[in-house]
């Protein structure tokens, strides 16, 4: 008999498909990792796993306690599915501009949300990340995963993901794009690949709104690069030690309504229902198509399902008020 000993066990190993309508202009032959594919629907199961296992090894973690994170919903869905199964309570802090489906899913699966407002600074007693801190340090035996800073989260994607994708295309690939947040992702697949082939180039799609571009070209955190935006999951208002900016060879950013209208077409044109960053990730690739000529082999990483975004980018009524319809 072939079965999982439990849900968590099915995380990974996510197929490649090639896109072929809305890469049309491209030159190159462009394969979609689809991490929807994974239990809680998006790639954040992989580091979320591996971070538990992690501090559960060094004794951070302890049986029966309470695991504490800041997220915009993904990396808390996969903390709740491995929770559920090894036997933590779970405490999930977010942001107002996330979408109502990531807090209900949340809570479906035994997660308690707290809510905080999204347009404040980061060392504000009321943003997201200070609520959490302070919500670790109260309750008893509980453990501060901090996905930001926790480099548990670049080693998921340097053991799993990354060679995943070297062996899916018998290491042909050359290119590798995916919408940067954490930094976890980029720095885990890009470090991995790099070793493999240092010509492989790595791609970060960002946001306006986000500090990650200029940081990385100029060496500068400008806070004046920083203002609200809608686009859910990627750009940073500060500088996650997961972001390794030395792998990475350019940052693309990508307009808000670019990201929500891609999401809608990578629906209708590919038949993948994929969430609001991989919009974004699509249009990068489009933004940067004169870097891709015939022979490349380009790999864009989608990374979560449109389920999350249901009253939101697929919503009319909604995309209409945000004046992107």
């Amino acid at each position: 008999m072939k079965y999982a000993e439990s849900i968590i066990d099915t995380i990974g190993n996510t197929p490649l498909v090639k896109l072929n309508k809305i890469t049309q202009e491209i030159q190159s032959l462009v394969l979609a990792k689809v991490e929807s594919f994974n239990p809680g629907n998006s790639v954040k199961d992989r580091m979320a796993l591996k971070m538990i296992e992690d501090a559960e090894k060094d004794g951070r973690l302890k049986p029966g306690g309470t695991i504490v994170e800041g997220t915009s919903g993904n990396t808390g869905m996969g903390l709740a599915l491995t929770a559920i199964v090894k036997g933590y309570k779970l405490i999930c802090v977010s942001t107002d501009k996330q979408s109502k489906e990531k807090f209900d899913v949340l809570k479906a699966v035994g997660a308690k949300v707290i809510v905080c407002p999204t347009n404040v600074s980061p060392e504000d007693p009321n943003s997201y990340y200070s609520v959490s801190k302070r919500i670790a340090e109260k309750t008893p035996n509980s453990w501060y995963v901090n996905q930001y800073d926790n480099l548990s989260n670049t080693l998921a994607h340097y053991e799993t993901t990354g060679p995943e994708i070297w062996d899916q295309t018998d290491g042909k690939i050359t290119d590798f794009v995916v919408g940067v947040g954490t930094g976890g992702t980029i720095s885990g697949v890009g470090k991995f690949l790099k070793e493999k082939n240092p010509n492989i180039r790595i791609w970060g799609i960002d946001t306006y709104g986000s500090v990650f571009k200029k940081y990385h070209e100029t060496g500068i955190f400008d806070k004046n690069e920083i203002y609200p935006y809608v686009t859910e999951g990627i750009g940073e208002d500060i500088l996650p030690k997961n972001v390794n900016f030395s792998l990475i060879d350019h940052f693309e950013k990508v307009t808000d309504k670019d990201a929500a209208l891609y999401t809608r077409k990578l629906a209708k044109l590919e038949g993948i229902f994929a969430g609001n960053s991989c919009g974004a990730a699509i249009k990068g690739i489009l933004q940067l198509k004169e870097n891709f000529k015939k022979n490349n082999i380009v790999v864009v990483l989608l990374h979560d399902s449109g389920s999350r975004y249901i009253a939101k980018i697929y919503n009319d009524d909604w995309m209409k008020k945000m004046k992107f319809l």
